[in-house]
């Protein structure tokens, strides 16, 4: 059997065996190879001229070189252009052949994409058919059933979890509601994009944000037998007025004037309840769920309540009768959801589960629309950007994910600390910048996504984030039961504060 070398293909005139492919060289050409490249050609692991094994055989005769001393000369130049070739040649054969397996596995990517477009529309199409079926049989009209009364306050601790009736029948979504829906909406968008031309004036800087510190911190609001600060929001109208929900199942408000304003609290005992601001007193009973309530988010309209709950429903309720409009769960996925978010334009919300995945929901169809996987743990917060674009998400893996709704994908993950908790996310008004609470309390510049600052004032977990007007300040919530102020001095001069009962459960 005839020896060939692996570069040039020809006999070898002194033959070699690389230990690392077990292929047969010509010792000239492999020498010159491992002198540029250093690795086997065959294989790309490394190898040395040392290791290089000669195999015995008989010596090719070859005639005798010609006498003339300009012949040789002339053939070693020959020679070694040949050489030159060869390893071309072969370095060309490798590139073609990598080139080949790339495009095979870009074939393979755009085949398997073709085939789950085909059947995620497939699975839309059949969804929005079960859909049309099902809907002459929930068009319901708000108006067959009456407004419920006003509940009266119930006081003392004998009231738990067994005074909570059974969740309200589902009223259905006219279409005046609907209607409603769509004219906030539009005007929502509008105004958006009136606003995104131009930065806020007087919005905090970037530097600003990094020169910020701890200029108040209000401790002694809720029990000290049962510490705990779970949840926190400011008024988007007036970021002088924030409310805290603890532990201890009372709800206080701050700075609060003259003007009648209403709050909503849900609680495990799965009831939501409006609260009156000025007279201290429960307004509204809505019983939309049948277990704990993990989520709410406000309207834009102001009008409705969405809800999200243990019980795997989502719900849509009108705020001024109590009535429930509609009560929805996905049923592909059996699992609790852990928190609910309106997007600003009020037509789509998201909801976080407990199996890790995020929905997007368009809320006149009541359909899911999209669903955003990659976290590990329950979802924890999720927040939508001002500008209607972004999507920010965070669960029990230490990450906060930046989802972009135009294009459903993954754009952005921020890596934080090693065993690093988020409890709560939030955008300022702008859109200009993003506040993680949890382990400690961070800011981000958005789209750089640079972080501006960390607050560790807080001595136990951060449970709620937001943003002042402007961004002029930043109010956070913890279970060390203190709501602490980060800004500068003169932004907070004085903090009048009305404490609201809200009556034990």
């Amino acid at each position: 059997m005839a020896l060939c070398c692996a570069i040039s293909n020809e006999v070898p005139e002194h033959a070699v065996i690389s230990p690392v492919s077990g292929h047969i060289f010509e010792r000239r050409l492999i020498e010159k190879y491992i002198k540029d490249n250093g690795l086997d050609p065959i294989t790309g692991e490394k190898l040395e001229i040392e290791m290089l094994i000669d195999v015995k055989a008989s010596p090719l005769v070859k005639p005798r070189p010609p006498s003339f001393t300009s012949i040789p000369a002339i053939l070693k130049a020959l020679q070694d252009e040949w050489d030159a070739v060869m390893l071309h040649s072969f370095t060309l054969r490798q590139q073609l052949q990598t080139a080949r397996q790339e495009l095979s596995h870009a074939l393979y990517q755009h085949d398997a994409a073709c085939r789950v477009i085909a059947r995620l529309t497939k699975e839309v199409t059949a969804a929005r058919e079960a859909l049309a079926t099902l809907k002459p049989q929930a068009g319901i009209t708000a108006g067959s059933y009456p407004a419920p009364a006003a509940p009266q306050p119930v006081y003392g601790a004998e009231a738990g979890p067994e005074a909570a009736e059974q969740p309200m029948e589902e009223a259905g979504m006219s279409d005046e509601v609907l209607q409603k829906l769509q004219d906030k909406a539009t005007l929502l968008t509008a105004e958006r994009k009136k606003r995104g031309k131009t930065v806020p004036e007087g919005l905090a800087t970037s530097e600003d944000i990094r020169s910020y510190r701890q200029i108040a911190s209000q401790t002694g609001l809720h029990s000290a037998s049962v510490p705990g600060i779970l949840a926190l929001d400011i008024c988007l109208k007036d970021t002088s007025k924030i409310v805290t929900g603890g532990n201890d199942k009372n709800a206080v408000v701050f700075n609060k004037d003259t003007q009648q304003d209403l709050v909503f609290t849900a609680s495990p005992d799965s009831t939501i309840r409006v609260w009156g601001v000025q007279t201290a007193q429960c307004a509204q009973v809505i019983r939309a769920h049948d277990s704990p309530v993990t989520g709410i988010s406000l309207h834009a309209t102001g009008d409705y309540l969405l809800s999200s709950s243990v019980d795997m429903h989502w719900a849509f309720s009108d705020i001024r009768t109590g009535t429930v409009l509609c009560k929805v769960s996905d049923a592909s996925s059996q699992n609790a959801l852990t928190c609910a978010q309106f997007h600003p334009d009020g037509l789509i919300f998201g909801t976080g589960t407990e199996d890790s995945m995020i929905k997007v929901w368009d809320l006149k169809e009541r359909i899911n629309v999209a669903n955003f996987p990659g976290h590990q743990g329950p979802i924890t917060s999720i927040a939508f950007s001002e500008n209607g674009y972004f999507l920010a998400t965070s669960a029990e893996d230490s990450v906060v994910k930046l989802w972009d709704l135009r294009k459903l994908k993954n754009f952005k993950t921020i890596q934080l600390d090693d065993k690093y908790e988020v409890r709560s996310l939030a955008f300022d008004q702008s859109g200009t910048y993003l506040a993680v609470a949890g382990s400690d309390v961070r800011v981000y510049l958005c789209k750089q996504w640079q972080e501006l600052a960390v607050f560790n004032d807080h001595t136990a977990m951060a449970t709620g984030i937001k943003f002042g007007h402007n961004s002029q300040f930043i109010a956070s919530s913890s279970m060390d039961r203190s709501v602490k102020f980060f800004g500068h001095l003169d932004v907070i001069t004085s903090r009048k504060k009305a404490k609201i009962i809200l009556f034990e459960n």
